[in-house]
This record gives structure tokens, sequence and C-alpha cells, in this order.
């Protein structure tokens, strides 16, 4: 009985999602670890690799997708890589350290950010891994 109750309060949650003020969707995952999700223009995903580790397949993937490069900046808590499109669109991708283990990469295409080519980014960006 209480798995229906729980399964009808997310129910619930998800149909009041789109009257909240901002913009935050969950694309994949749960509510725990391993969440990506789509914050205001900004595509955000967990990586169970260390922040050099992250570092380096976003260098790949910023090559395999022939981005220019722009300028790159890094320290021990995080990493931001700053690229052109073909088409000029700016895209600033940030990497943090959450653990020895894991990091956050935070994706933004545009102004405004663009989706479907943030989540091409990051199917690049797990390949390399």
């Amino acid at each position: 009985m209480r798995t229906i109750w729980r399964f009808r309060g997310i129910f619930a949650a998800l149909l009041l999602l789109p009257l909240l003020p901002g913009c935050v969707a969950v694309l994949a995952g749960s509510a725990g670890a391993g969440t990506i999700a789509w914050v205001e223009g900004r595509l955000d995903a967990p990586l169970d690799v260390s922040l050099d580790k992250a570092e380096h397949a976003v260098n790949r993937a910023v090559t395999d997708l022939q981005f220019a490069r722009v300028s790159e900046t890094k320290d021990g808590l995080t990493a931001t890589l700053t690229v052109r499109t073909a088409e000029d669109k700016k895209v600033t991708i940030k990497i943090v350290r959450v653990g020895e283990l894991t990091s956050r990469v935070q994706i933004r295409v545009g102004v405004f950010g663009d989706k479907d080519q943030s989540l091409i980014i990051l199917d690049k960006i797990k390949a390399a891994l």
C-alpha cells in the first residue's frame, strides 16, 4: 500500500512541475546521484571520474566535434572550457570536482541553451571516458 501512495505522490509532483517557477527538468536517472538535469538552459550531469579524467574527456570530445577553442581555465576544483561551433555558437563546458572520483559537467550552448546540442556534447564526453 505504501508503494501506491509513494507513486501517487511522485505523480502529483510531476504534474505540478510545470507550474513551479524556474526551468528545471530531470532528463534521466533517479532523484539521487546520477541525475541528468536541464537547469535554466544548462545541462548538468554527473561523471564517475576524477576532475583530470573528466577534463581529458571534454578536450577529446571538443576535438572530435571540431569546435574552435576560445579559452580554458583550471584549478584544483573546477575546469572551464569555452569553444565555438561551426555556427559560431558559444559553448561553455564547466567541470566541477565533487569528490576524488566524482565530477559534475555543466554544458551551455548559446545564450539560452540548446538541449539537443548539449546532449550530443555530453554523449561525446561520455564516449571519451
